[in-house]
């Protein structure tokens, strides 16, 4: 394990600002625009506001952070927002750290933190033509002090379960020792894999896009065995016929290596 940048002594407040930038895709195939639809209201109830709202507020508990302010709401015909403002809890400093290690599925971890805040939209679309249905959720987390929003990475990673993860994580502005030098970062990190428990590893594809001398860290994550049975709505993988079950799986497949890659494969 990557032993920690040891503990720094600051001039002041810790100015270094933390962001992480988690968006996760889910796909499925609606057949009929009645399973299209069915599928919309299903999600929209799924992940409406009142449980992104609980979703978020376990982050908050996470990172150690007290919740100031809420907006959420729902809309029409679907979608969702809610956005957060959250302020530092004071904790015991030994039980800080920013290691390069797998947070928590909802455990308690602690965090200093000031002005912060974390937001949630989603957006649920589809497409008559290919029956496939998309639904995206963007979640934003932002953190000023020691802690990294990196220590809810894994439970915001099971409370979506999703095909395709993409996250960006960035450190802006520097904070002064009590020398005057200027930092930049005050943790070591590698990759965001590191902060990802073991068992995700397993089950997704993951690359990296990195650019460590200014403070920007990209992962993407592609789920590696997909079943076509997890992506039906409506309608069961024994209704279809061989030949339609292999081609309703290709589409599928397709259109997660688009999102993924970001790009339209011909």
């Amino acid at each position: 394990m990557v032993k920690p940048i040891p503990k720094l002594k600051l001039h002041g407040f810790n100015n270094l600002t933390k962001s992480l930038s988690f968006n996760i895709y889910d796909v499925c195939y609606t057949q009929t625009a009645a399973q299209r639809q069915e599928y919309i209201e299903y999600i929209d109830e799924e992940y409406n506001a009142e449980r992104l709202t609980n979703i978020l507020t376990e982050v908050s508990h996470i990172i150690g952070a007290n919740v100031l302010n809420i907006a959420h709401q729902d809309y029409e015909p679907q979608g969702a927002s809610v956005t957060m403002l959250i302020s530092e809890e004071p904790v015991a400093a030994q039980e800080l750290s920013n290691t390069e290690a797998p947070g928590p599925l909802p455990d308690s971890v602690v965090a200093h933190l000031d002005k912060s805040h974390i937001t949630v939209h989603t957006y649920p679309e589809s497409h008559p033509d290919n029956g496939i249905s998309t639904f995206r959720a963007d979640i934003d987390v932002a953190t000023c002090g020691r802690i990294s929003p990196l220590k809810a990475l894994n439970f915001l990673i099971h409370s979506f379960e999703s095909d395709i993860v993409i996250m960006d994580y960035r450190v802006r502005g520097f904070t002064r020792d009590v020398r005057g030098k200027k930092h930049y970062i005050d943790h070591k990190i590698d990759s965001i894999q590191n902060y990802i428990a073991r068992d995700t590893k397993e089950r997704y594809q993951m690359i990296d896009v990195n650019v460590f001398q200014e403070n920007i860290f990209h992962t993407k994550m592609m789920l590696k065995e997909p079943e076509l049975g997890t992506y039906l709505f409506g309608v069961e993988a024994a209704d279809f016929k061989p030949a339609e079950a292999r081609q309703i799986q290709k589409r599928l497949q397709r259109e997660i290596r688009e999102i993924f890659y970001g790009r339209n494969i011909r």
